[in-house]
């Protein structure tokens, strides 16, 4: 049985992508997506997708209830007043959270669904000989939906748009979820991917949640782990060293849930009153760290017997 490949843009490409989003005002709360589930994924398994930053700007909208915007089609939600650092109303940002753990949860349908139908229908290798194209088509499509969402994050639109892109990246994971599913032991090693992702998730959550501790300022300092695997992934393009994409998988599985910490208590704090952008945010460390972990556990754990 051969390797399952992690490379995102075909079978010639070895590079780790993240996509991110981009705080308004805020630079350094950029959020990469690994696009290593992206595209073609070859024999040999390398957790290396390029990197590709895209930003998302951060709202100060204040969100009403999602399942009511969305079956009302309300055109807007209401506007907060609290500032990042203020004092902010801990039941309404309380109420923001669970909207966001709400879409949260809901985005993981059409990403699943976009995952099979990728599987399904072989999506990974229409980029397979063309890595190049291959990246300029992810980019392209990635900036069209973080900015439509953002214009749209105050409406019900918004949350459609975000769950259309959730089924998106769904597509972009079908090569990786397809190599794994190559082995003999394929099925065994996503639900451990899966359940160590929710672990991960529950955890940094939790902390966040209860913690009196402000992780607010790591975003900083995150940030510059993230430019540092944007680099290495970009040069690992061409100098496609295993060593290099495992190192940045396993950094980008460390960043990532740190930046859950952030995320979750920048909400907590009023510094995001938008729950669909939380959402946006939260979702893309989710999916990184779930796309890294799985391509680890393809490399170490896979029965290629």
């Amino acid at each position: 049985m051969t390797n399952p490949s992690n490379s995102p843009f075909g079978h010639s490409a070895n590079a780790q992508a993240p996509l991110g989003s981009a705080a308004n005002a805020r630079s350094t709360d950029t959020h990469p997506v690994t696009s290593q589930q992206a595209y073609g994924q070859s024999a040999q398994l390398r957790p290396n997708p390029a990197p590709v930053p895209v930003p998302v700007t951060a709202s100060v909208g204040r969100p009403g209830s999602l399942f009511d915007q969305v079956a009302s089609g309300q055109g807007r939600l209401p506007y907060g007043e609290q500032g990042f650092g203020g004092q902010a109303d801990l039941s309404q940002q309380h109420k923001v959270l669970r909207n966001t753990y709400g879409l949260l949860a809901l985005s993981m349908i059409p990403t699943i669904a976009g995952a099979w139908i990728g599987v399904q229908t072989q999506f990974s290798a229409i980029f397979s000989g063309s890595p190049f194209i291959g990246v300029i088509a992810f980019l392209a499509i990635a900036f069209g939906f973080f900015y439509v969402i953002e214009r749209n994050k105050h409406s019900a639109a918004g949350v459609w748009l975000l769950l259309a892109f959730t089924f998106f990246m769904g597509l972009m994971l079908s090569g990786l979820i397809g190599s794994i599913l190559g082995l003999r032991n394929g099925a065994t090693l996503i639900m451990t991917a899966f359940g160590g992702t929710a672990s991960i998730f529950a955890v940094m959550a939790s902390i966040a949640t209860f913690s009196k501790r402000d992780f607010t300022g790591m975003g900083k300092f995150l940030m510059v782990g993230v430019l540092v695997l944007i680099v290495a992934s970009l040069a690992n393009i061409f100098l496609q060293l295993p060593a290099l994409m495992l190192t940045v998988s396993v950094l980008a599985i460390a960043i990532f849930s740190a930046l859950i910490l952030v995320d979750v208590q920048r909400v907590l704090r009023g510094g995001e009153d938008n729950y669909i952008t939380a959402t946006l945010a939260i979702y893309l460390n989710v999916y990184n760290i779930f796309a890294n972990l799985l391509a680890i556990l393809g490399i170490f754990g896979g029965d290629r017997d």
